[in-house]
């Protein structure tokens, strides 16, 4: 029960603090959005990113968290460089694996002034539960 009541206290302190709603999308919807012009900002690690992600012409990675022998930390430099490839009036979609990192992802990119940004509900199981089509990165290989 103590986890739960976290889960809804950090929740709500998202939605009290950033002064906007976060909207959720579902994958179904995402696909379409996508199809339509949307950017895909993919904020998984790095190593998550590579094993497979969401296939699309717009399709950035910047982790939100990064995993540190201590837990996973914040990227103190997420909203930088997400300013470094997106512009506040580009449309987001802002996905992670199951549709956690993004929800914090997505409140922070709203509460820094991003205009038109929804989270992935379900993220990256979702839309691979649903065949969508992803993408794997090929292993850079070093010369003999």
């Amino acid at each position: 029960m103590g986890l739960f009541l976290r889960g809804l206290f950090l929740l709500s302190l998202i939605y009290f603090s950033t002064g906007a709603e976060v909207v959720t999308v579902d994958v179904k919807a995402t696909k379409g959005l996508l199809e339509s012009g949307y950017t895909y900002l993919d904020v998984r690690t790095v190593e998550e990113y590579n094993k497979g992600h969401v296939d699309g012409e717009k399709i950035f990675n910047i982790p939100y968290l990064f995993n540190t022998p201590e837990g996973r930390v914040k990227n103190p430099n997420f909203l930088k460089e997400v300013s470094g490839v997106c512009k506040e009036e580009d449309k987001l979609l802002v996905g992670c694996q199951s549709g956690v990192r993004s929800l914090y992802a997505t409140a922070d990119l709203l509460s820094a002034g991003f205009k038109d940004v929804s989270n992935v509900g379900g993220g990256y199981l979702a839309w691979t539960e649903n065949v969508f089509p992803v993408k794997i990165e090929k292993k850079e290989r070093d010369e003999l």
